[in-house]
């Protein structure tokens, strides 16, 4: 998934990648009180003076990095629990990680999420012990991604949408279609660029979805056979005019600014970056809608400290720290209140539900077909990183 730039130019080259899927399965979880039992907590003890943290970089600052970014130390200093944090790369990293049962609470984009749900290490969550939860944006809650027939297992955290950057030279005029990228592409062959990972599928069924309604695509994380057949015939030709594919942050932002990408998939963080630089580029949300991210803080079945670790989701679900966190990272926070300590949401639509309703959020493709249908199987994760392999070539 996406990752922070600031920490990028600071010289840390983020990997990102996505890895293969699990079915959803039943789940065991561990109480607030430490023991098994399979149900969410019901009540909180006494915290345990630590916590461990496994997160995306730049969601957990404690002033190391930068002095002056830092709110790890009010957290310690208001509940006692010592913060220890580790980051990870990539969500197979994260997965495998956490599978260790060393970490109390995880960061997880919506391509992991419901696989740590499916392998049992993650938890269901109560949120009458997370006060901060209540002022949750309600379009963030009880979403696929994050919550399981109706049971929540984290507190969101940021989200953001999957934009089309463009040249503004090369194009006077804003592109109001990723037929730019798609059907078009060859119009700017070698210039084109696409995220580098097999959920980027998923962009391609938008597209198809309002140009080709004849294949019956409803979610574009539920495709059957042929669906993902026609994605991947689509990705296929757009592969003979890509130029690069990107996965980090410095090598958009400089194919952008040598002209050597004129038009591609991109984040509003990364265009405020180019902005900054003087870069003749922007970025809008097609006509089509888009695919973009919404992250959950997720507490491990196996915690060791579970108090710490509510205390930690509520914490950073509340409103300064997570307009801190957020407006680090460059994403838009999760609640109203948030936007109170930030002067950018307007720039990152928060809490702008038709924005909002345009995203098609990152979630884990799975056989059960997640538009409902129970008539053919879905394609999982691994059939796309197989058909992503096979459209790199």
């Amino acid at each position: 998934m996406k990752r922070n730039p600031r920490t990028a130019r600071r010289g840390a080259t983020v990997g990102l990648a996505i890895a293969s899927v699990a079915l959803l399965t039943a789940c065991g979880t561990t109480q607030a009180g430490g023991s098994g039992g399979g149900e969410a907590a019901t009540e909180l003890g006494d915290m345990e003076g630590q916590v461990s943290l496994l997160a995306w970089p730049g969601y957990v600052e404690d002033g190391s990095n930068d002095p002056a970014v830092d709110w790890v130390t009010p957290f310690e200093e208001d509940t006692g629990c010592k913060v220890t944090a580790k980051t990870f790369g990539t969500s197979d990293e994260a997965l495998n990680l956490m599978k260790t049962g060393d970490y109390d609470v995880v960061s997880a984009s919506g391509d992991a999420s419901l696989r740590l749900v499916a392998a049992g290490d993650v938890a269901p969550v109560n949120t009458d012990l997370i006060p901060n939860y209540e002022n949750i944006y309600d379009f963030l809650k009880d979403q696929s991604w994050n919550s399981v027939d109706g049971v929540p297992y984290g507190v969101p955290h940021g989200y953001g949408a999957n934009l089309l950057m463009y040249n503004t030279e090369e194009f006077p005029t804003a592109p109001t279609s990723w037929d730019v990228v798609f059907d078009k592409s060859g119009d700017y062959a070698g210039k084109v660029t696409a995220y580098d990972s097999p959920i980027y599928i998923a962009d391609a069924a938008v597209y198809l979805m309002a140009h080709n309604p004849e294949l019956g695509i409803e979610n574009p994380y539920s495709l059957d056979e042929e669906q993902l057949a026609a994605a991947v015939d689509l990705l296929k030709q757009q592969r003979e005019n890509i130029g690069e594919y990107w996965s980090d942050y410095l090598k958009e932002i400089q194919a952008f600014t040598t002209g050597d990408t004129v038009v591609g998939t991109s984040w509003q963080v990364i265009e405020n970056v180019l902005e900054g630089e003087g870069a003749p580029t922007d970025v809008v949300l097609p006509d089509e809608g888009t695919t973009g991210w919404s992250d959950t803080w997720m507490i491990s079945s196996k915690s060791k400290n579970p108090n710490c670790a509510y205390a930690w989701l509520d914490y950073i679900a509340s409103p300064e720290a997570n307009a801190a966190a957020t407006s680090y990272f460059g994403e838009a926070p999760s609640s109203d209140e948030a936007c109170e300590y930030r002067e950018d949401c307007e720039a990152y639509h928060a809490g702008d539900a038709d924005y909002a309703s345009q995203i098609w959020y990152w979630s884990t493709p799975i056989e059960k077909c997640l538009d409902g249908r129970t008539d053919v199987k879905c394609t999982d994760y691994a059939a796309w990183t197989q058909a992503w392999q096979e459209i790199k070539g």
